[in-house]
This record gives C-alpha cells, structure tokens and sequence, in this order.
C-alpha cells in the first residue's frame, strides 16, 4: 500500500506532539489522509475504516453522495454526539494567550509558560472534542500559515482517535479585509491572507466576475488554514444608511447583490480540477469530489446571512442589542428584502446548486407580511412576537417549506441563554422569548427546523430539548428529527472531503496564503474600489503634480464611545498617517505644505444613552450621518415597534439632538482650508455609512471615498500611478432630514447630495481624470 508522510514539526516541544499522517495516494480516487484510523483495500480502492470494524460502512465509501454517507453515519452516532455537532465551539485564538474572553491553558499553564508550540491545542480544546464532542471549531486570531496547517493537523488527528472518527469543520468570520479595522462584522484576521476591500469597497467595483475570481482565492487560502466554512457572506440589502453593519454588505440595490452572492457562493463552494486559481497561479491542483458534482479540496461551504433580512432595523438600529431588536417594513418592501436568498443564494449558477447554510438575524420582524399575506409579529397578535429563529412561520413555513431549502439553519450568536437585565449591554438576544428557560429555547428553534445554534458551546440544553421532544412526540420521532439535523450539519464535511482527507502541509498552506498572485488580484481591487467623488472646483487638482513633495496630514480625534461590545472605549487621538506608505514628505506645519490630506471616517454616533433614560427620557438618540449636531425634529413622533420587559413606553427619539462622536473630522476639514489658502485641500473619507457631505463638501478640493482599503494603495491614487474607478454603491443623503423621511425598507428613497459642480453622489456615481464615469457598468445597474 503506498504511502508517504507530512513533514513533521521539528520543534515539538515536551508538552505537545506532531502528529504522524501517512498519505495514501490511489489512481481513480481521493488521496487519504491518516493519523490513527486502519486503511482498507475494496474493489481496488482505497478506504479509511474510521469505524474501525474492518468492513467498508456506507459513510466510510468515498464512492457514495454525501447525502447517503452522512445520513448513514448520523444514523450511527449517539444523540449526545448529535447534540455536539448542534453546538459551535467558543473563538479559538491560535496559539490562545491565556488571557481574555476566550482565555485558554496549556497543561494548567497560560501559553507564555507552558513550553508548547504555538500550535498546540489547549486544554479546553481537547475537552471540546473529546469530551463535549463537539465539531464545529469557529477560529479567531491565527499567527501565521504554516501555524494554522499544525493546529489543524493535531486538531483532527484528535479527532480521528475518537468513535466513528468524526473530523472537525473549522469555520471562520470574514478575514481578508483590507482595512486596519472592521466595523460591526466581526471580522477576525490571519497574519497572512491576501486583503481585499471591505464589503461596500467590492460593491464599488460593480461588477461580479471579481466578486467570483475573490471568492475562488480566498477558498483556497481558507482551506490552506483548515478553514471549510465561512460564516458570509453577508447578503442583507442595506436599505437603510444608517445600520452600523452596512459597510460589510454589497449595499442597498438588490440586483447587485443578487448577482454578487451567486458569484461568491459559487466562487466560494466550487471545487474544479486545474482551474483558476491554482494550477493557473502555480499552485498544487485540487481534488475534486468523486460523488458530488462542484465540491472537493478546494470547496468552502457558506452561510448566507440574515435570513429574512437584516437591513431594516428601526432608526437605523441594529439587532446585536435590544435597544435595536425591531426590523419594520414600513414601506411593504419584504419581498425585495428575499431577493438576494430566493433568486441567488438559492439557485447558484454553478454545481453546488445552493449556499449550503442560512443564519436568521437577531431581529422580531415587526408587522411582517409573509409571501403569503399574512401578518407576523404585531400589537395585536395573540402571541409575542418573536425572533426569526423562534418564529415558526419565517423558519419552517417560509424558509423550509416555501422555498424548500434543505441546508443547514444555524442560529446567529448568542440568542438562547437568558437576557441581561441591562437593555443597553451586549448580552443575549432571546428576543420574544423571554418566557421560556434555556431548553425550551432549544426545542423551540429545533421545532422550528434550526440545526445548529451559533455562539452555544454546552450540550445540556439540547440533550434536555431532546428529552422534551422525545416526551411530547415519542423517542422515535425525536431521533428522527435530531438525525435530521446531523445529516444536513455532516453534507459539508463529506463534500469538502475531510472524512478523507482533513491534513494539511504546512509547507504548502505557507506557499498559498498571501501568495504573490493572490496578493496583486486583492490590491487591484483595492485600487478600483477608490470612489473619487470631487476633483478641483476650476481645475483638477488630482493627481497630484510633481511640485507637491511636502503634505500637511492632520491628526484625528475621537471621543469616548461605547463601542461595539457597549464596554466602553476612552477619548482617543488617532495619527493617521503611515509615512511607510506615503510618498511624500509630512510637513510639521500646514505653512509648508504643497498639499492637505485630511483623513477623516464618517460620523459616529451613539443611537442609546443610559444617562438619557437616567434624566427622564426613554434612552433613545437618533442615528445621525452628519458631524455636526442633529436635532432629530422631523423624526417620527412614536416609533413604529416596541415591547421590551425592561422598558416602558415607545422608542421615538423626535426632537432629540445627538452629536458625532468625531465632530472634529469636520474641524480638520475646515481648519486645513484655512490653512492651505490656494494649496490643495484633498479629503479622505473611510465611509462606513453614507455620510451627509453638505457642511464638509465646499471646503475640500478634492474628494476620495475609501470603503476599506490599505493607506498605501490612496496615496498611489493621489499620485496618480493608478486611475480612479470605483462607483458609488450606495447613495449619499442630501440631509438627515431626508434620511428621516425616508423609509427603512426601501432603497434609494431619499434625496442625494448634489455638489457645487452639479455633480450628484448618488448610486452609481464616480470620477475618473476625464470626468464623471460613463461605461459598460453604470448601466449595469440602475435604480
């Protein structure tokens, strides 16, 4: 039989061995990968007796449908190994520095003094496993490639020692953005994949067979880390401007998305023999699946979020806290908000067919009309409403049912455990289902037809779902029903092919990751994901001339801000200038600048405040795009949704004034103006939102909108080595009035911001050096 091995870790150190794979390489079939489970020979193949019962089993025979394979193997497994794969393993950091959130030990010894290899597993990780049985890992922070592809390979080897020999599918939040920092994704990060623009950056492109080339790249430098399911992409249709999680969407027009998520779902999934990019970049070819048509070594399951959509939160708010639990549909636009799950997500052009996992959002869909014409989650209802994951009609009847999806349903995180009494802190987001305990939260999103429960790392409650279950229906239909959802959570294991072949060589995950094709196709959308929105009032100011050698770049600050997590965050100043990336001198003084460029973010504002709620009022501020402050007079006078135990009341902020947490940006703007006199004022704007423009507009020059990008990749713009291409993908508001009036379901239903050029930045909209931009694309998609 041949075989031949990885290489092994030479710096293993006491408390942490390599493991030893032995490669079985077979004409007409899958190179098998083992550590500890027998190989068999049948019919002249190859197979790997992880039963260890010396037959070939029908989930051991690569030969078979993933869907026959893991139906048979969860037909085999215990409902306390079911229950494990329900769960999600906390975030893993790799190596785990013993200390915050997801602290972890070694042999009882935090990393620093454990004398382990940085790819160790930790005590809790070996707990996880064996113990919990859990196989589900979600990663965090990794150090580097060949650090990942040894974590990786111990990880399994586990694995591969326990009953049925059951691998690990190592899941991961977005990790190739460009920018320094994300915003409301939680994006994690890998020291060296290739980056790309953040979300609306990519819609800037307006044009999906890039989408597509991204998502085929960082699949392969994905699965070179261990990774086999991505939790994105994010395809909600961003209909309101102020949603803090927009940034990391492809923006407000549903037939761009639409066309995006076919492209990064079949990008993503599709394994092809000798096809780009791999053999194309000179990299090691991929195997695909013998059995099941587009899967293999190179396929990335994704998880398409948030079912029904998560775009509509009241005033902009967003879900992750209660203050922001109601998505409303004022404007009756449900269905549009299906579009990107119904005609894309779920009906791929290529052979994988469909996303292979959907996550509902956090939100009650308030007055929800269904395709069906009913009416969900009202005032008047007899039942409370409820979450999407505990809303029988939006899971079972909309979702399974309508539109027949058959992949896994796993919930977002966080939503089973009891709230926090506190609605302003980042605690669980039971919404709707505050009634019931812990397991009956289980047992309802089982019900319901969820497989899988983001964020839960203890079986208990699924166990006692079970019992439940098995009480109300009989022990046959709970088992059936619990099978069911182990068959949907093992398809992916098997068309990835990890039952085959889970290792990885270090040497060659170092090789693919960040490799040098993969990194020029990452800043070539970098660089065309730059929107030049104003350049010069008389005369073009950009690109630069060969006289400015010497730039003023302002310092930033920003105040004291509750932060994602609602912990707190102190006053900071910010430098935002990187002179490794800049090509020009910085000047000490504005007086001896040839050029200002201002970096600036759009505005930041905190939409809940205790300390109102403390004074009298219900907590609530609105959401404002400007940076200067907004009173919110022309704001609904009672709020569409409320309904929460810890509050009483409504939710409307009308006549309210809230003020941008980076007012100052503006200052700089001004005062740089001031400065410069004649000289170039160029503003850089990183816009996770659409910002209102009207006060910063007429001081500035020029105008560049960065959707997430490295500093170096602007100042090779504003030298001119490149041309500016990127296309506005959203529409910038003319005024917070205007986004007031606008409706939170309905794209491109405000008034845009029109220049002093007569330019208006709306969707679609960008310059190059002739002008404004009038190709093939701005008639790709119109509004």
């Amino acid at each position: 039989m041949p075989t031949s091995s990885i290489p092994d870790s030479p710096s293993a150190a006491r408390n942490a061995v390599s493991p030893v794979i032995q490669l079985h390489p077979q004409h007409g079939g899958p190179t098998l990968g083992t550590t500890s489970a027998p190989v068999m020979e049948v019919d002249g193949h190859l197979f790997k007796d992880l039963a260890r019962t010396g037959e070939l089993l029908p989930y051991e025979d690569w030969r078979l449908p993933a869907a026959t394979r893991a139906a048979d193997v969860a037909s085999r497994l215990s409902i306390e190994a079911i229950a494990g794969l329900m769960l999600y393993s906390p975030h893993q950091p790799v190596p785990n520095p013993g200390a915050g959130p997801f602290a972890g030990t070694y042999g009882g010894r935090p990393y620093p003094e454990a004398g382990v290899p940085a790819w160790a597993l930790t005590d809790q990780q070996i707990t996880m496993v064996t113990t919990d049985r859990v196989r589900h890992v979600l990663v965090f922070t990794l150090q580097d490639a060949d650090t990942a592809a040894r974590w990786n390979n111990a990880m399994q080897a586990l694995a591969e020692s326990e009953p049925l020999g059951v691998p690990v599918n190592t899941s991961t939040d977005p990790r190739n953005g460009a920018a320094e920092a994300s915003g409301a994704e939680f994006a994690t990060a890998a020291a060296d994949v290739s980056r790309w623009p953040e979300g609306l950056g990519m819609a800037a492109l307006f044009d999906a067979e890039r989408v597509g080339e991204y998502a085929a790249i960082i699949s392969r430098e994905y699965r070179a880390l261990g990774i086999t399911t991505a939790l994105g992409p994010q395809i909600d249709i961003a209909t309101d401007p102020r949603w803090m999680r927009l940034q990391d969407t492809w923006g407000p027009h549903s037939g761009l998305v639409c066309d995006y998520t076919r492209a990064y779902c079949d990008g993503m999934q599709t394994t092809e023999s000798g096809s780009a990019p791999g053999a194309a970049f000179g990299l090691p070819e991929v195997s695909p699946s013998v059995a099941d048509a587009g899967w293999g070594s190179a396929s990335v399951a994704t998880m398409v979020k948030h079912w029904p959509g998560g775009g509509t939160g009241e005033g902009g708010r967003d879900a992750h806290y209660g203050f922001g639990k109601f998505a409303v549909y004022p404007g009756g636009n449900e269905a549009e908000h299906l579009r990107s799950f119904v005609e894309a997500a779920f009906h791929l052009d290529g052979p994988t067919g469909t996303a292979s996992a959907v996550m509902p959002y956090y939100t009650i869909s308030w007055n929800y009309r269904t395709p069906d014409g009913r009416l969900l989650n009202t005032a008047a209802a007899e039942d409370t409403p409820r979450a999407n994951a505990y809303n029988r009609a939006i899971v079972h009847d909309m979702l399974r049912q309508r539109y027949g999806f058959d992949g896994v349903v796993c919930t977002d995180w966080g939503i089973t455990a009891d709230p926090d009494p506190e609605i302003d802190h980042f605690g669980q987001r039971c919404y709707g289902v505050e009634d019931l305990d812990v397991a009956g939260r289980h047992r309802l999103a089982i019900d319901n037809g969820v497989d899988q429960f983001g964020g839960n790392s203890e079986a208990a409650p699924i166990m006692e779902a079970y019992r439940r279950i098995a009480a109300r229906d009989g022990e046959a239909a709970a088992r059936v029903r619990f099978e069911a959802s182990a068959a949907r959570l093992l398809r992916t294991f098997f068309r990835a092919g990890l039952f085959e072949n889970p290792y990885l060589d270090p040497d060659e995950s170092t090789a693919i990751v960040g490799c040098d094709a993969f990194t020029q196709a990452a800043r070539a959308a970098q660089r065309d994901s730059l929107v030049l929105l104003k350049n010069g009032r008389d005369d073009a100011v950009l690109p630069l001339g060969a006289n400015v050698r010497h730039v003023w770049v302002p310092t930033r600050h920003v105040d004291a801000q509750p932060g994602f997590m609602r912990l707190g965050e102190p006053a900071r100043d910010i430098d935002p200038f990187n002179a490794a990336a800049s090509p020009y001198t910085r000047a000490t003084r504005a007086q001896d600048a040839d050029a200002a460029v201002v970096f600036i973010e759009s505005p930041i504002s905190n939409p809940y405040a205790v300390a109102d709620r403390e004074a009298g009022g219900n907590g609530y501020l609105p959401i404002s795009l400007q940076y200067r402050p907004y009173t919110a007079t022309t704001a609904r006078a009672s709020s569409l949704a409320s309904g929460d135990f810890r509050e009483t009341g409504e939710r409307s902020y009308r006549g309210k004034t809230n003020r941008a947490l980076n007012a100052s940006d503006l200052d700089a703007v001004i005062d740089a103006r001031r400065a410069m006199g004649e000289r170039p004022v160029i503003v850089v704007v990183r816009m996770h939102n659409p910002a209102v423009l009207a006060e910063l507009e007429p001081y500035a020059d020029a105008i560049v909108v960065d959707f997430g990008v490295q500093q170096e990749i602007i100042w090779e713009l504003l030298a001119g080595r490149f041309e500016p291409s990127g296309l506005l993908p959203v529409t910038l508001p003319a005024s917070m009035e205007a986004v007031e009036a606008h409706c939170e379901d309905l794209p491109f239903d405000y008034q845009a911001y029109t220049d002093a050029a007569g330019h208006t930045y709306a969707f679609g909209y960008g310059l190059n050096w002739s002008g404004v931009i009038d190709d093939e694309r701005t008639g790709r998609y119109t509004v």
